[in-house]
């Protein structure tokens, strides 16, 4: 078997040692004659996979008693508009900052619940960029402020994250525990799984526990935070094989060290990355410097029949899904925690050839 430098935004990369892992216990989990996909979401064996799960996601994240781990379906879309129906009081308004293509998507949702007043819009700058968190200017009274961490298209991440009166809720689908944060400057986050945390499928949501009591009296039963966090995910089936492979992908990062050692080895990975697009004039990263992500490294080369070109030689060297986000066009690296140092190198390697034989 051959494996791949597998740059794709998401679903995107997984531990060797999740697969593994999860090869073995495919057919028969354990010695219990069951695949993991086959067994009761209520039985003993999946239980415990449960339990690790919420208590890895504790773990790494540090969390207080006073917040509690979810799992949902649906991805981060479904909490576009989740987390207005639970949040957001009838006559009340949100904060939105819209700071690119999955900033946009989720203060259109929210328009659907109630006022959102976006208070910074930069969806269209180019190079990418993210509003200076000092500046924000809040609503008196919202209800909760809005924000994505990291854009997968835009290539942006907040670097400092805003302090805000009113609760956080933030939207951390492309670098949830890439890097250290300190939760209790949030009211609510939410990620889908499918780039760090296991395969696509589970949506993890932390919520501080008083805010779950605050449910729009409308939100259907299902789609309440309260409902899941009484029932520890269990209201209805969860994805079951999603949450086995997150507790696998979450073993493998604290086996690690953890958030803090999975950090410095991603702000390396994307620093190298970075220094050869700047070393370049060939190259132009897309992103202002002081907001370009760890997680998704965004760039163009002179014309789009180049950058074409370099995709199709790349995945022709074994470095796949590379293209940009169809919106957008140029080249991205997306880099997640299970992404390899090996395929930073062969992709800067083959970045300086391919500017040699076309700059």
């Amino acid at each position: 078997m051959s494996r791949i430098y597998n740059f794709c935004a998401g679903p995107a990369v997984l531990p060797m040692e999740a697969l593994e892992e999860a090869q073995r216990d495919l057919v028969d989990y354990k010695g219990s004659g069951m695949s993991i996909m086959e067994m009761s979401h209520r039985g003993k064996e999946y239980d415990a996979v449960h339990c690790e799960a919420v208590a890895n996601i504790t773990k790494l994240m540090n969390l207080p008693a006073e917040y509690g781990v979810i799992f949902m379906t649906g991805g981060a879309t479904s909490q576009f508009s989740i987390v207005p129906m639970n949040l957001l009081p009838e006559g009340a308004c949100a904060d939105y900052t819209n700071t690119g293509s999955w900033g946009s998507k989720a203060t259109k949702e929210a328009k659907q619940f109630g006022k959102i007043n976006v208070i910074a819009n930069t969806e269209k700058d180019f190079p990418t960029n993210l509003p200076d968190a000092a500046s924000l200017k809040f609503t008196p009274g919202a209800a909760y402020v809005h924000l994505t961490s990291n854009e997968t298209i835009a290539g942006t991440q907040w670097k400092v994250f805003p302090k805000t009166e009113a609760p956080l809720v933030c939207d951390m689908s492309s670098d949830i525990l890439s890097r250290p944060l300190d939760v209790k400057q949030f009211g609510l986050i939410y990620a889908g799984a499918q780039k760090n945390l296991g395969p696509s499928g589970v949506t993890l949501v932390i919520i501080r526990k008083d805010l779950a009591e605050k449910v729009n009296a409308k939100c259907p039963s299902i789609f309440r935070y309260k409902t899941h966090l009484d029932e520890n995910s269990l209201h209805n089936t969860p994805p079951c094989f999603a949450i086995y492979m997150l507790t696998l992908c979450t073993r493998w990062l604290l086996k690690l060290g953890g958030v803090d050692a999975i950090a410095k080895i991603n702000r390396d990975k994307a620093a190298k990355l970075y220094a050869a697009l700047d070393a370049s004039s060939f190259y132009k990263a897309s992103a202002v410097k002081e907001f370009r992500s760890d997680m998704n490294i965004t760039f163009r080369l002179p014309t789009e029949a180049l950058e074409e070109q370099f995709c199709k030689e790349a995945s022709a060297q074994g470095m796949k899904q590379l293209k940009g986000h169809r919106s957008v066009g140029g080249i991205r690296a997306s880099i997640y925690n299970a992404f390899p140092v090996a395929g930073v190198d062969a992709l800067i390697a083959f970045m300086k050839e391919f500017e040699k034989k076309n700059g």
